[in-house]
């Protein structure tokens, strides 16, 4: 199972970035996003400890401004992600030491759609030519990604 449909995350990358993916790069976002969700989680755990809490809260999350503006964007697309499909993924994913809250489980398809409007645009600037991401697009951009995030 992955965070979308194989015609969804087509129709993402077309509009917010004016790529070609095909069904085997869905794989490699969902790797991603699994990955990258769970970084902006175990960050969220620190957040959370250092204030006394047990529950994560959304605003224990390091959403960065960019990251909120991708939000905002993906918004925009009008591309609604299902919840269900992400928490399967993260449950698949070592468990955190604190659960996370009502607030943050709701806000988890906006943040998903956020990492991912953000990783299109990415795909862009570190080339702003390209239209059918390779390997070595998705290993470069990860790499930005995993420096900052």
């Amino acid at each position: 199972m992955s965070i979308m449909g194989i015609s969804q995350f087509e129709r993402f990358f077309r509009e917010a970035a004016s790529l070609d993916v095909d069904k085997n790069d869905l794989k490699r976002l969902s790797d991603f996003i699994n990955q990258k969700l769970h970084d902006l989680l175990l960050m969220g755990v620190a957040t959370a400890k250092a204030n006394g809490r047990d529950v994560i809260l959304v605003h224990d999350l390091p959403i960065t401004k960019g990251l909120q503006e991708s939000i905002h964007q993906f918004r925009k697309l009008d591309l609604a992600l299902e919840l269900q499909p992400i928490l399967d993924q993260l449950a698949k994913l070592p468990p955190l030491e604190l659960a996370y809250g009502e607030d943050v489980e709701a806000k988890l398809p906006e943040i998903v759609g956020g990492l991912t409007y953000a990783m299109a645009k990415t795909f862009k600037i570190v080339d702003p030519t390209l239209k059918n991401p390779q390997t070595e697009h998705w290993n470069r951009v990860a790499d930005i990604f995993s420096l900052l995030l």
